[in-house]
């Protein structure tokens, strides 16, 4: 296989002059969406949200700690991955360690396996029962096609069930019905390009389709000694979506598939024995299938169904290779008011087929696998079920109390309840308060993992490892007082137990996982939109963090702490500032600040973003986007081979036809 560096210089550059070409001169056939200053503050507060109570409201009504992007934000942002527009919500922490290596946390516990944020894709959770985290360089869409992301920050238990312990991502994609026609986009610039086909049309009477085609290149970054990572990466991905919607039946089918390569970052060798041993390329690749069924009952209740089938396989030389295949089915009932009640419930099951094939090394005497997941086939299913019901004990005041039971086969039946008070003084105004409990249950990686992969083992997994907790306690407010004017501000305290440490076993030769941390976070979120002029808006946003983690009377522990303290800055803010021009141009700049970390030891840093779009004609839109215009900077993993993310200049073309 061609290494990706390689393919970066191989493969032409006319893959852009190529898709500029098809547009130039195509007849507009859409009219393109209302600009950002277009919307007024009371319209965005106005958009509906489903990620807080399963059932659309009001954004300005929703009693939890959330932040919406809209496609618009997104566009002008100059985002070309999803961490990039990620990067817009206050309310988390998105660090890139390479040219395809993100993480992204809320609340605290950032690390190169973050694992306490469940994500979804049109109700399609990505998350992986190897880490309980998410492979961020295989989640990818058009941007152009998302019509909202929706960030909570805070525990989602409840509804979206074990590991939305500190938040929860739900990224929702517009309707093949309003992608119709076609539209290319294409870019480059000195860190990557870009370019993407998407065409729409109708399906008989009552339905939609689109399909899509994109393709990538990432070159290679470099450290702060200016010495190359070898970390340059290429993907490629098609995908479809299909619509109907016909009397009291909506129906969704989507699906997308794709695979790419990705070099392995610095240090980019193991030594065993005094051998060095070369990292290869990492592979990917994978598909996925969701479809989803909303029936509309008498008297406004709803029932809908949603499966998918999602295939991934991983191959990380010299650690290991996964396939995982998973299943999933959920039931969801949506009661019209009774009375006071307003009450949701449903059911979810899903299941996985689990491989991870170790590699072996000859560097052993006698050889045997370096690292393993023991047994290397697994199959593990969760079932659950959930009930929320908002209760209206006045025209200003709702109670909304929910609990799910969930299953796992590693600890058993898990329970997450969850209380919300919220109160509206004024139509503009809601304050809110809230109480839950959520979890983390054990993963493959918790429990399975063995270094090496053969006995005698350096590190085992825990077999006794036990769910992590999480107890958390908010108010908030989130208001509109003038009609130029919105914010919202959230406090929180949150109470963990049974966090993963890394014990010395009694033999003091090997270390296995043990739940022997507890600690507490404290901090406060708030944001805000400010209508300046009719063309001008500003926004911003600030979030602090006091975390405070503890080990237990009698922990031997080696890593977990010394692993997450200081992982997390104590502070981050953004300023953004959105012009419509005269002569259809636009003119956007953010200012984003992120405080220093202790472990391991970043400096703070500044960037400046800033974007110039112009559009011709109503089917094509140009832009320029530099990126980190303050200079170099690093945010995150050891100095000596962190990436340091430097000045980059993007152009891109939109066309539609």
């Amino acid at each position: 296989m061609r290494h990706p560096r390689e393919s970066a210089r191989c493969r032409p550059r006319s893959l852009l002059a190529w898709a500029l070409a098809l547009q130039i001169g195509a007849a507009a056939a859409q009219t393109p969406s209302k600009r950002l200053s277009e919307l007024s503050i009371e319209e965005l507060g106005n958009i509906e949200i489903t990620s807080v109570s399963k059932r659309a409201e009001r954004l300005s009504d929703a009693a939890a700690s959330v932040f919406v992007i809209n496609a618009d934000d997104i566009r002008h942002s100059g985002a070309r991955s999803l961490p990039d527009a990620l990067r817009l919500a206050p309310n988390l922490q998105v660090v890139q360690a390479s040219a395809s290596g993100y993480t992204v946390s809320a609340r605290g516990f950032n690390s190169a396996s973050a694992n306490k944020l469940l994500v979804l894709v049109d109700g399609r959770s990505v998350y992986t029962p190897l880490f309980s985290g998410v492979f961020w360089d295989v989640q990818d869409i058009m941007l152009e096609d998302v019509e909202r992301i929706e960030v909570i920050s805070g525990p989602g238990g409840t509804l979206w069930g074990v590991n939305a312990v500190n938040g929860v991502i739900n990224i929702i994609t517009r309707s093949a019905k309003d992608t119709q026609g076609g539209l290319a986009v294409a870019g480059g610039g000195n860190r990557d390009q870009d370019v993407g086909l998407r065409y729409g049309g109708k399906l008989g009477p009552d339905g939609h389709y689109r399909v899509y085609a994109k393709y990538f290149e990432r070159f290679e970054t470099r450290t702060a000694s200016d010495r190359p990572k070898d970390d340059a990466w290429h993907k490629s991905q098609v995908g479809f979506r299909a619509d109907w919607s016909h009397g009291d039946d909506t129906v969704t089918v989507h699906g997308d598939a794709y695979e790419g390569s990705e070099g392995q970052p610095l240090p980019g060798t193991i030594a065993i024995n005094g051998l060095p041993l070369p990292l290869d390329t990492i592979s990917l690749s994978g598909a996925n299938l969701t479809g989803h069924w909303i029936h509309a009952l008498d008297g406004g209740s709803t029932v809908s169904f949603l499966a998918y089938l999602d295939r991934t396989e991983r191959t990380v030389p010299p650690s290991f290779a996964e396939t995982l295949d998973v299943a999933d089915l959920q039931f969801q009932h949506s009661l019209q008011p009774m009375g006071i009640h307003s009450l949701v419930w449903g059911a979810e099951y899903r299941h996985s087929w689990d491989r991870v094939r170790p590699a072996t090394f000859l560097a052993f005497n006698p050889p045997r696998p370096f690292f393993a997941f023991l047994p290397e086939r697994l199959q593990q299913s969760w079932s659950s079920l959930f009930a929320q019901d908002e209760i209206t004990l006045r025209k200003d005041l709702r109670l909304t109390v929910g609990a799910r039971l969930e299953r796992n086969d590693y600890t058993g039946t898990e329970f997450l309840p969850s209380l919300r008070l919220a109160w509206k003084p004024a139509p503009e105004h809601l304050v809110w308060g809230a109480a839950s409990r959520t979890v983390r249950a054990p993963s493959r990686f918790d429990r399975d993992v063995y270094v090496p992969g053969a006995p005698p083992f350096l590190l085992t997994g825990g077999p006794n490892v036990r769910s992590e907790v999480a107890n958390v306690f908010e108010v908030g407010y989130r208001g509109q007082p003038t009609s130029w004017l919105s914010y919202s501000v959230t406090a929180y305290h949150s109470v963990y137990d049974h966090l993963r440490t890394q014990e010395i076993a009694p033999s003091g030769t090997s270390v296995f996982f043990a739940n022997q941390m507890e600690g507490r976070t404290t901090g406060i979120e708030m944001w805000g939109s400010y209508q300046a002029k009719d063309n001008w808006r500003l926004s911003g946003g600030f979030s602090a963090l006091r975390e405070r983690l503890r080990l237990k009377p009698g922990s031997t522990d080696v890593a977990g702490l010394a692993a997450q303290q200081g992982s997390d800055p104590s502070q981050s803010w953004m300023l953004r500032s959105s012009v419509n021009l005269p002569r259809q141009t636009e003119f956007d700049a953010t200012l984003r600040h992120v405080g220093a970390l202790s472990s391991p030891t970043v400096p703070a840093y500044t960037v400046v973003d800033l974007r110039l779009g112009w559009r011709p004609r109503n089917d094509i839109e140009l832009s320029i986007t530099g990126r980190n215009l303050f200079g170099a900077h690093g945010e995150f993993a050891d100095p000596e081979t962190r990436t340091q993310v430097r000045p980059e200049v993007f152009l891109k073309f939109l066309g539609r036809f």
